[in-house]
């Protein structure tokens, strides 16, 4: 007679690995948020100009998708 030595548990791991990793990103988001409520860290962000930052990005990424299409 065989033993089932598994008792189900491992059903419930890949639950167990999403929730871990939804529970990661929400405290990074967490985190960000207290970082950038900071104002030292508003005062810093807007004197680096985060608009142009990102305006510099998007000929890069039209690029990069351009050259995924080929």
């Amino acid at each position: 007679m065989a033993i089932d030595s598994t008792n189900g548990l491992d059903q419930l791991a890949p639950d167990k690995d999403t929730l871990f990793m939804l529970s990661g990103v929400a405290l990074m988001v967490f985190g960000a948020g207290l970082i950038l409520s900071n104002p030292m860290v508003r005062k810093y962000l807007g004197q680096i100009g985060i608009g142009n930052l990102a305006q510099g990005a998007i000929p890069d990424l039209d690029r990069y998708l351009k050259l995924r299409q080929m």
